[in-house]
């Protein structure tokens, strides 16, 4: 018992010390891509002195001084908020490392561009204002995705090259389209055309204060980007899930089982089922882990406010706090699921041990 603790312990940090390596070099490389290499300092010291001269210039009190002490006051004024943003420091390496530990602590810091709602400029505010609303969608949809997906996997594993079947790998094709082209048309067919469900948004305006009438609303404004979601992903899942499903049918063990009187029900549980999960569940974590940083296109379509559009408003800014602040915490999530997984596949496989090595598989 204690070596096994033991050899689960180290199994454990190393693995936590190699997931964190990972993240801390994408960070990293995050902070370097999105600050150009440090190029984007240029543009920072050239907004500042804009915004210093305009607030200068347009200053009562400075009127009628002659030209270079105006010039000279911007220039002083420059410097201090250019050494309060910490220009004045070479971005590489001092800055970049810097940024790069502060944001792996999750100090993220305050936005350029961008504010929350409520008016807060703090990064932390501005990702956690969203974040629910991207987990409402994106989790409904991708735990919908996942049940309609397994069981029409194993109805069309027991039903293997019927008319249903032909059907499915005939449609799985139409996956390789994203959600949100499919959801450009449901937005024409059942909002401009038949007027019946929103364009977009997560609620109507003005937000609704019953609490009834505001959850109604939701599930109404969240009907087209699931079903958008549900339509772009389930047909290829349902055809992965099958071949799974049919390759491990097909195993002398399940005959066996079979022979001795088993019902169907009972194969599919214990022999076909349980030795699959691994796979499943691996691809639907993945899939699920996506729902953090959303589907940008997407929620763009819906008009949806979640992280996806968080993170295309800050690209379109060059707001590097809040790109990097979306990309660590993506990463995170990312570490932390792939960690996950290799005590969920000792779960489900008993042939798997978590921490063994070779001499005790």
């Amino acid at each position: 018992m204690r070596q096994f603790i033991a050899r689960l312990g180290r199994f454990t940090l190393m693995r936590a010390f190699w997931l964190y390596l990972a993240l801390a070099v994408a960070v990293f490389l995050t902070v370097v891509i999105a600050n150009m290499g440090g190029e984007m300092d240029k543009v920072r010291r050239a907004e500042i002195r804009y915004y210093v001269g305009m607030a200068v210039y347009q200053n009562p009190a400075n009127r009628g001084l002659p030209a270079e002490v105006v010039a000279q006051m911007v220039d002083d004024l420059a410097e201090v908020e250019e050494k309060r943003f910490g220009l004045d420091r070479p971005f590489f390496p001092e800055r970049a490392f810097k940024y790069t530990w502060s944001a792996l602590s999750l100090q993220l810091g305050r936005a350029e561009q961008m504010a929350s709602d409520a008016g807060s400029k703090d990064v932390t505010r501005i990702l956690a204002e969203r974040l629910p609303s991207t987990l409402i969608l994106f989790a409904t949809a991708e735990l919908i995705l996942f049940f309609i997906a397994l069981f029409a996997a194993l109805f069309l594993s027991r039903r293997y090259g019927s008319f249903v079947d032909r059907l499915s790998i005939a449609l799985a094709p139409s996956s390789a389209a994203p959600g949100w082209f499919y959801g450009i048309f449901l937005i024409l067919i059942f909002a401009a055309v038949l007027r019946v469900l929103p364009w977009g948004g997560m609620l109507s305006l003005p937000p609704p204060k019953d609490t009834g009438v505001y959850i109604l609303s939701l599930l109404e404004h969240m009907i087209l980007p699931v079903s958008a979601i549900l339509i772009g992903a389930a047909f290829a899942n349902i055809y992965s899930w099958r071949t799974f499903f049919l390759i491990y049918s097909s195993e002398d063990y399940v005959e066996l089982a079979r022979a001795k009187g088993l019902s169907g029900q009972a194969v599919e549980r214990r022999y076909i089922l349980r030795p699959t999960l691994p796979p499943i569940i691996t691809s639907f974590l993945l899939t699920l882990i996506t729902m953090w940083m959303g589907q940008i296109v997407l929620e763009r379509v819906f008009n949806w406010p979640g992280l996806g559009s968080v993170f295309y408003q800050a690209t379109q800014r060059s707001d590097t706090p809040v790109i990097v602040g979306v990309i660590v915490v993506y990463g995170y999530m990312l570490a932390a699921t792939v960690f996950l997984l290799d005590f969920i596949y000792a779960i489900l496989d008993p042939r798997v041990r978590v921490g063994a090595g070779g001499a005790g598989r």
